[in-house]
């Protein structure tokens, strides 16, 4: 037995279990006949029974005709007057009137109580006599004869028309044919154009709706089978028809709103009945409370990682479009449009510029809504760093500081570098900032061979290419060329000063001794003029026949050194007067006269120089002498005054006399 709502009236509903009342709504009472003919001939009687819903009728019975109450107060009640019948019991409203004919003609067209639509009504022409032919009208037209005096209309309207009928019968005088009077079948609607119902009235998105399409049944017809269906538009929803008065939708969009209604007719298809429509509003929910998850959790990636960005809204409902941004870029990263409450975006192989703050935007049609920033930071790792030496090249010397290198090119700081000599860690150095780490290192003779440099930022360590570097030492052999070398230049210089003393010792003997003027004389420093290599004699220029004065030689050896210069000056010799000398032009002239300063001008030997580092012993003197000069005093103090006045700390020393500073060359106290 179906559970289905079966209504008596619009306001009453029961099921064919058990029936249900409308809270405060009074159900209709109904009349049910015996015989069912609604038109009977006069002095017929007809029993008429009250019903209601709860069936059978409790209490007392009003009955009513043609609006006038009757005394009777039972539960049927017997009639035979023509009018208008109607009851009504005390848990009920007055049943619908129903018309009763009692007529005194030969002949009656009877029809059933109650018809309702769709029926199989069987209509009965009936006379007083037998009849031998009888035949059926609709609206004056002839539908229908028979022998015998029913008719069966199938699947009656309530727009059905009136309906007569007639019939022949025999009499003395031959056939006589009698007429009826015009009978409108009283047609009872079987059920009212069903009525769509949503509950919740006004849906809102994202949640379910039921609609109902509600009617209800005749309790004289409750065995009626309904079937029923829901439209949109001009859509049919669901599978179509049912036997369910009901449709769940589970879920309502806003794009779902429109025009509603549905159907109901009974399975036999004879009667169908469709609704009102009905505007049904989805109501949209804006979003709210957008919210920006990152995976990995912190937002910290490793470059190369993948990058999930999680957008979701706590409220919000129907389609929404998911933004997502990254900040200081115009354009998004990605969109999507569904209907859900969280959409994700995924950033494949992040890279360095994919750092910084993102957030993402939500929208439902009633405008973005923007999540907070979040931060997004990568870390970098290092790559293959470059080790380098400096000063560079393939070869050092033992003793030699050398610095080394390592820099990483890409990496997220800290970097922690590490120094390998043949895979040996030699230290490591921790870089907080980027730009590389240096390694200085005193070589020794075993550093020969293969350095390398690691860099390390915690995401992998990684290697420099090898390099190689050759260490070598001064040898026995060089070293024993460098001593003999040395030694010789030693004894070159001391063969050269003494070659010096011997020339001044000479040079004393002839002017002492009565030397012919012919020789080279010698000059005090200030009026020095390079002699002339060749003897003259002058016939007007008187010579000396005696010898000047004996003259005491103090031989002395220093080093004056012009710094940067590449000269050495070495006082070789003073020669002082140890008498008076003679009235003569020659002795007056080493009179008042400073003593006679002989300089020996030397290059010096550079140690550094590849050249200079073996001395042959050999050399010959000849070549040796080639090295000095006999450089005067005059000469010697101008030198030196212009190296010191080049020298930056020479300031101090630039306010001393011509004469001071030759004073100081003598005494050896000038500093340079």
């Amino acid at each position: 037995m179906r559970p289905v709502v079966m209504c008596q009236h619009q306001w009453y509903c029961y099921s064919e279990v058990t029936p249900v009342a409308l809270v405060g709504v009074t159900p209709k009472a109904f009349l049910l006949l015996n015989p069912p003919w609604s038109t009977n001939f006069k002095n017929d009687r007809v029993t008429l029974t009250c019903r209601d819903s709860l069936s059978p009728a409790q209490g007392d019975i009003s009955w009513y005709h043609d609006d006038h109450l009757l005394d009777n107060k039972s539960e049927e009640i017997q009639i035979h007057k023509t009018g208008y019948y109607k009851c009504k019991t005390r848990r009920s409203s007055p049943s619908d009137p129903v018309h009763m004919d009692f007529l005194s003609d030969r002949l009656i067209i009877q029809a059933p109580h109650p018809v309702f639509e769709g029926d199989d009504v069987v209509l009965r022409c009936q006379g007083k006599e037998a009849t031998i032919e009888t035949v059926l009208y609709k609206n004056k037209k002839e539908i229908r004869k028979s022998y015998i005096s029913n008719f069966t209309l199938n699947s009656v309207s309530r727009d059905n028309g009136k309906y007569h009928c007639t019939a022949s019968r025999k009499n003395l005088w031959g056939i006589k044919r009698d007429i009826s009077k015009p009978l409108t079948i009283q047609v009872q609607e079987l059920f009212p154009p069903p009525v769509l119902t949503a509950r919740p009235s006004q849906p809102i998105e994202g949640r379910p709706v039921t609609l109902k399409c509600e009617t209800w049944l005749p309790p004289q017809r409750s065995y009626i089978q309904l079937q029923f269906c829901f439209f949109r538009e001009e859509q049919a929803l669901g599978s179509g028809w049912s036997s369910s008065p009901e449709l769940n939708l589970p879920t309502m969009w806003s794009e779902d709103s429109g025009s509603y209604w549905c159907q109901a007719e009974t399975v036999t298809h004879h009667v169908r009945k469709r609704s009102l429509r009905s505007q049904i509003h989805v109501q949209r929910v804006p979003v709210s409370d957008v919210n920006l998850e990152i995976r990995p959790p912190e937002g910290q990636l490793i470059e190369g990682e993948n990058l999930l960005l999680i957008c979701s809204v706590a409220k919000g409902t129907g389609t929404v479009t998911f933004s997502w941004h990254r900040e200081g870029t115009v354009r998004s990263l990605g969109t999507k449009t569904q209907r859900s409450l969280s959409a994700e975006l995924q950033i494949l192989t992040v890279k360095e510029h994919d750092a910084g703050r993102y957030y993402c935007a939500a929208d439902n049609i009633h405008g973005p809504i923007l999540s907070k920033l979040i931060k997004v930071t990568l870390r970098i790792p290092v790559s293959h760093p470059v080790f380098t030496f400096h000063p560079a090249g393939a070869q050092a010397m033992v003793g030699d500081v050398l610095e080394l290198r390592c820099e990483a090119q890409r990496g997220s700081p800290p970097i922690l570098y590490s120094f390998y000599h043949k895979n040996v860690t030699l230290g490591s150095i921790s870089d907080p900032f980027g730009g590389g780490a240096s390694f200085n290192l005193t070589l020794m003779a075993e550093h020969s061979g293969n350095f390398s440099c690691g860099a390390d930022n915690g995401l992998g360590v990684q290697r420099s290419e090898m390099v190689t570097l050759s260490v070598t030492g001064p040898s026995s052999n060089k070293i024993t060329l460098i001593t003999k070398g040395v030694t010789a230049g030693l004894l070159s210089i001391l063969g050269l000063a003494a070659t010096a003393a011997l020339v001044c010792y000479f040079r004393t003997q002839r002017n002492s001794g009565g030397l012919s003027t012919t020789g080279t004389p010698s000059y005090s420093p200030k009026e020095f003029k390079e002699p002339s290599r060749t003897s003259h004699t002058d016939p007007q220029e008187p010579t000396y026949s005696e010898p000047p004065d004996p003259m005491e030689q103090q031989p002395v050896y220093s080093n004056v050194d012009l710094g940067e210069s590449n000269l050495v000056y070495s006082q070789i010799c003073s020669i002082q007067d140890t008498k008076e000398n003679s009235a003569n032009s020659p002795k007056k002239h080493w009179e008042d006269k400073e003593p006679v300063v002989i300089y020996s001008e030397l290059k010096k030997a550079h140690l550094d120089d590849s050249a200079g580092l073996v001395i042959n012993q050999d050399r010959d003197l000849e070549d040796a002498a080639e090295n000095y000069e006999n450089v005067p005093e005059e000469r010697l103090c101008e030198d030196t005054a212009r190296q010191i006045s080049a020298k930056p700390e020479g300031g101090r020393k630039r306010g001393l006399a011509r004469n001071q500073l030759c004073q100081h060359l003598d005494l050896g106290l000038l500093e340079l």
